[in-house]
C-alpha cells in the first residue's frame, strides 16, 4: 500500500466538531503538522471532507 504525507495548514479553529474529529482522527492537532497515513478509503474520504485545511502529497 502507498502512503500520504499529510499536512494541516490551516486551524481547525471555527470549524464544526466532525471537522475537527476528522483531524484528531489523522492526527492533525497542531498548524503545519505532518503525518504519514496509508492511502485507504477511509483515510481518502477524511481527506476530502477537510480538503480546505490540509496540503496531501503522495
Amino acid at each position: 500500500m502507498s502512503e500520504l504525507k499529510v499536512t494541516l495548514v490551516k486551524s481547525g479553529i471555527g470549524q464544526t466538531e466532525k471537522m475537527k474529529g476528522r483531524l484528531l482522527g489523522m492526527g492533525l492537532t497542531k498548524r503545519e503538522k505532518t503525518v504519514v497515513l496509508q492511502d485507504t478509503p477511509e483515510i481518502r474520504g477524511m481527506i476530502a471532507k477537510v480538503s480546505h485545511l490540509v496540503r496531501v502529497e503522495e
